[in-house]
């Protein structure tokens, strides 16, 4: 699973975590090693092995100053490529032009910072999705560090009959007294249209990985309602709101460490506070802004609130809240084997298959799917659709990249 995850660009932090030319360097963690990234002087972002090559001091409490990033140790200052700009301790010019530190590809796009740490010879097409082409004011990229697997929240991100289940007060509101009443805050991503808590589920294969529709029974004879979700090898998802679309990536820090990135687009203006809020990442019990921590644990229950849970049904507040405690809930690896599927479950199923078969391709040194491919086209959507009509016109555009 390694040498298939080098084969794409990761988004490594947000932007707004290097907010300025010469801010603070971050420390990053990206597939189990440990890397520093900066924005120069000039605005330009780059990303370095977090240890500097001369004494192997840590780059991420270096100074950003001057077009570089310079090690406290002893002074050695490298720019954006890696290039060696300055060795106080050794002044020879020669010396310092032989010189280059472990420096990777980067990408500043859609909110977020990218980068390549695969093979150099392999290095692909950067994919571009549609969020990218959205203005700033029409887009929030927010990133949640979470304990746990990665793949755990993928199939969480991929399992459609939860939705209607964990997020109960959001996409279910009147449950209680068992009213349905659809939530008519267009920002929410489980805002259901109907009560089917049983989605017949159908799936097909495409070349960026596969995308699902999960149909629901309505109370209008010879309509269902059409939740359509794609899955973006290795680890992408596209979820509709009723205005706006949600992509998210669950980008592996470690075996048991995630960078969720969650970037909220659409065609009006929408602010961090309002999706923080509706994450339910308001709470500092559950968040913090500053480090992108998910921290709340078992010490204190998740935050849960058993007393409300008289009129909530999981004791819990927002979307993100309730989707990282149930992942983090399965423990720091989930272990597979003792699980009992259903039918509902076939999108996680289809997960699982299509990674294992991404891993064959590149352990062949075949081109994984996904890899160099324009994403913009790939969509998620939630409508009414007649009997008999073909879900897969529902995203027209998908078709284009259906696997033969």
């Amino acid at each position: 699973m390694g040498v298939l995850m080098r084969r794409y660009w990761h988004p490594v932090c947000t932007s707004m975590q290097l907010p300025s030319p010469d801010a603070p360097p971050l420390r990053v963690r990206l597939l189990g090693e440990d890397y520093v990234v900066f924005r120069d002087t000039a605005g330009e972002v780059g990303m370095l092995d977090e240890l500097c090559m001369h004494r192997g001091a840590s780059l991420a409490l270096g100074r950003v100053e001057e077009g570089g990033l310079r090690c406290l140790y002893h002074g050695w200052k490298f720019d954006v490529k890696g290039r060696v700009m300055e060795t106080p301790n050794h002044a020879d010019p020669k010396y310092r032009e032989r010189m280059k530190a472990p420096a990777y590809p980067v990408r500043e796009a859609g909110g977020l910072v990218w980068a390549y740490v695969g093979p150099k010879d392999q290095v692909p097409e950067f994919s571009r999705y549609a969020f990218m082409e959205a203005q700033p004011e029409h887009r929030v990229a927010l990133r949640v560090n979470v304990s746990c697997n990665y793949l755990q929240l993928v199939e969480g991100g991929e399992d459609s009959s939860h939705v209607g289940v964990l997020h109960t007060n959001m996409a279910r509101p009147g449950w209680i007294d068992d009213s349905f009443v659809p939530n008519p805050d267009v920002v929410n991503p489980a805002a259901l249209v109907s009560n089917d808590l049983e989605p017949a589920l159908k799936i097909e294969e495409t070349a960026f990985g596969f995308q699902y529709v999960a149909l629901r029974k309505t109370n209008e004879p010879g309509v269902k309602n059409a939740r359509v979700v794609p899955f973006i090898i290795p680890y992408g998802r596209i979820i509709p709101a009723p205005a706006f679309l949600f992509t998210v990536f669950e980008v592996p820090d470690d075996d048991t460490h995630t960078s969720t990135y969650i970037v909220v687009h659409g065609n009006a203006p929408v602010t961090d506070d309002k999706i923080i809020e509706l994450l339910g990442l308001d709470d500092k019990r559950y968040y913090d802004r500053k480090s992108c921590a998910y921290t709340s644990t078992w010490a204190d229950n998740f935050g849960q609130d058993r007393e409300r849970m008289k009129d909530s049904w999981t004791g819990l507040v927002g979307v993100e809240v309730e989707d990282a405690t149930i992942a983090l809930s399965q423990g720091p690896l989930y272990d597979r084997s003792k699980e009992h599927l259903v039918p509902a479950d076939q999108g996680v199923v289809r997960v699982r298959r299509a990674l294992l078969n991404a891993v064959k391709v590149a352990a062949e040194n075949g081109t994984p799917p996904g890899v160099g491919l324009d994403l913009r086209s790939v969509s998620a959507c939630d409508v009414q659709m007649e009997d008999g009509a073909l879900w897969q016109d529902l995203v027209p555009s998908h078709r284009e990249t259906a696997a033969a």
